[in-house]
């Protein structure tokens, strides 16, 4: 309030246009004087009563008058300014404010701010909050005595978020032992196939040979020299025919083991004795890369039906189910790298113009028409009948090894270099529907059981892990993973350990290909 009867002194002396000095305030006694040229007047001399009064008033017109008279009253009448008007103008700027104040004043809390805001010359002459101490007192005394909610924690263990699998008691039988070793190879064993009807195993190894094994004995029956190295074979699952299809290096063989009923491999002979008449001009294109090859009297001797010349190195042949279509794969091979051959026709087609990258391995679907390539990082899901792609599943991983399809054939599961087992439901999306990181290293192989919801892994950490896997006809219901056993029993060779992992036809039992040149069985 004093600020304002200053500033009214100073607006009035203004307007008589005289010089002016500077007011100077005395606070502790009220005062105020000020010099008009080489005058000094007393201005006015303010009681302590008056003054409080003003505080107190807040601006009202009335109280401002009052304490003016008290404060001389002749200094108004010599007419040097005129009060009335200039009040007015005061009480009616800020009066709307100072009554909202004053109404407030039984319920403080309300008002929007804590103070009155006053104008200053300066930021040097804006004094310290007068509240401050008391009001951070009552932000400590608020946070000291606030009321404390009890919070009920939830204790949870680690193994209450692991899903409720059931035991493996519960999900038997599934192997558990190792019964036999199939001893006789000189090198790394790299593939190995069961004859359909299970009694049979065929292996190929880094020795240059395949050895046919009799599965309950363990004994060999026959060793075919190949003349190089076998990188995949597998057994033709037609069981009209006794056929093996061998890759070794840069050649695809046919071969008759000639083991099991003699009337169907004379049969397989006879119908393999001839070549039939080609009534189709091959293109320059598959010429180029495969070329149909009868063996001489000498390699027929020895089981060898028909030699296919690929152009490049060929690292995996696989069988359509009706036992007639193979396909070959040769990673360097670039957009020839994925052949399709006909057994009857003797006849080959590269069905890929253009390469989508290094093609790791193929499978044909057990019912449908469809065919999956895998390159380093996507499987394409072909349709062969309408010659279209139909999906890309994403694998997100960096290399892709192995690949294995459920006999249901909506099921894929997938080995991978970066020691991952994913698990694909082509109903439900492009990607994994589990990742399983079961492996310390690298996944050479997987498997399906054809008969029990088994499948099974095999890597370089010399482990073969069995794991449940069962897949409802119901649409909604996923499929339970449970993994069941870890079986390591192949020695370590070369930082190799599990190339090449096979389930039997008909029984709950697995075998496994080693870098220790050994094969081995578990029921």
């Amino acid at each position: 309030m004093r600020n304002a009867l200053e500033h009214v002194a100073s607006h009035c002396l203004s307007h008589r246009g005289e010089n002016q000095d500077i007011w100077e305030g005395n606070s502790s006694a009220y005062s105020l004087q000020f010099r008009l040229g080489s005058l000094r007047l007393p201005y006015f001399q303010l009681c302590k009563g008056a003054a409080v009064r003003l505080q107190d008033a807040g601006g009202h017109l009335e109280v401002v008058h009052q304490c003016l008279q008290e404060a001389g009253t002749d200094f108004c009448h010599k007419g040097i300014f005129k009060l009335t008007e200039w009040c007015e103008k005061c009480v009616q700027r800020n009066g709307g404010y100072l009554k909202e104040w004053n109404k407030q004043r039984t319920a403080p809390w309300k008002r929007k701010l804590h103070f009155i805001p006053r104008k200053y010359s300066s930021l040097r002459a804006v004094p310290a909050y007068e509240r401050y101490v008391k009001e951070r007192f009552q932000r400590c005394l608020d946070l000291y005595l606030c009321p404390r909610a009890r919070k009920m924690r939830l204790t949870i263990e680690p193994e209450e978020l692991l899903p409720q699998l059931p035991s493996p008691k519960d999900l038997q039988p599934f192997p558990t032992t190792m019964s036999m070793v199939y001893e006789g190879h000189t090198d790394m064993v790299r593939a190995i196939a069961v004859e359909p009807k299970g009694q049979y195993l065929v292996s190929g190894s880094d020795d240059m040979t395949v050895k046919v094994w009799e599965i309950a004995t363990g004994r060999c029956i026959r060793t075919i020299p190949v003349g190089g190295v076998v990188r995949s074979l597998s057994w033709n699952p037609n069981q009209a025919l006794s056929l093996v299809a061998v890759a070794a290096d840069r050649k695809v063989l046919l071969v008759n083991p000639g083991v099991g009923d003699h009337l169907l491999c004379s049969r397989t002979d006879s119908l393999l004795e001839e070549a039939p008449e080609q009534d189709i001009i091959v293109s320059e294109r598959v010429k180029a890369a495969v070329q149909w090859e009868h063996p001489s009297e000498e390699i027929w001797k020895n089981g060898i039906r028909v030699i296919i010349n690929h152009f490049k190195e060929v690292r995996q042949v696989t069988w359509h189910g009706r036992g007639d279509y193979f396909a070959t794969v040769m990673p360097d091979g670039q957009n020839r790298s994925v052949i399709i051959h006909q057994l009857t026709k003797r006849r080959s087609q590269i069905p890929f113009s253009k390469s989508k990258g290094l093609v790791q391995c193929v499978l044909f679907h057990p019912v449908r028409p469809f065919f999956f390539v895998a390159t380093q990082k996507i499987i394409r899901v072909y349709d062969l009948a309408k010659q279209e792609l139909i999906k890309k599943l994403q694998s997100n991983s960096k290399w892709i090894s192995s690949l294995a399809i459920h006999p249901g054939g909506d099921n894929i599961l997938v080995g991978t270099y970066d020691r991952k087992m994913l698990w694909f439901d082509l109903d439900l999306s492009t990607k994994p529907y589990q990742t399983l990181r079961l492996h310390g290293t690298a996944v050479r192989g997987v498997a399906y059981h054809k008969r029990y919801p088994l499948f099974a892994s095999g890597s370089d950490d010399r482990s073969l892990i069995v794991c449940h896997g069962m897949v409802y006809n119901d649409l909604l219901q996923n499929p339970l993973i449970v993994p069941l056993k870890r079986l390591s029993n192949h020695e370590p060779y070369n930082d190799f350990g599990i190339f090449d992992v096979v389930f039997h036809p008909t029984q709950p039992w697995v075998f496994s290909s080693g870098a220790d040149k050994t094969i081995r069985l578990y029921t």
